[in-house]
């Protein structure tokens, strides 16, 4: 886990599949997003922002959105691998 975990029990795989996209939106704002998944947090989910850079050392990101647990990491860029 790092600093921009949020600590939280989770919450139902429903709502964390409705707040993915307004998750998106919200971070690209502030962040450089990579992408957007689902991941277990506590006995319910949450939200998983995978940043392709170090968000700005002052940049405050969301711990949660819609009530929804968010966990950030820092991965890089994705690229499409070749075949």
């Amino acid at each position: 886990m790092n600093k921009h975990d949020a600590s939280s029990a989770g919450c139902t795989l429903e709502m964390a599949r409705a707040a993915k996209e307004e998750a998106h939106g919200v971070l690209a704002r502030l962040a450089a997003v990579a992408g957007v998944g689902i991941t277990r947090v506590g006995s319910g989910y949450g939200l998983k922002i995978n940043l392709a850079k170090e968000p700005d050392k002052n940049q405050m990101l969301p711990a949660e959105v819609q009530g929804v647990p968010v966990r950030i990491e820092v991965v890089g860029a994705i690229k499409k691998q070749a075949a």
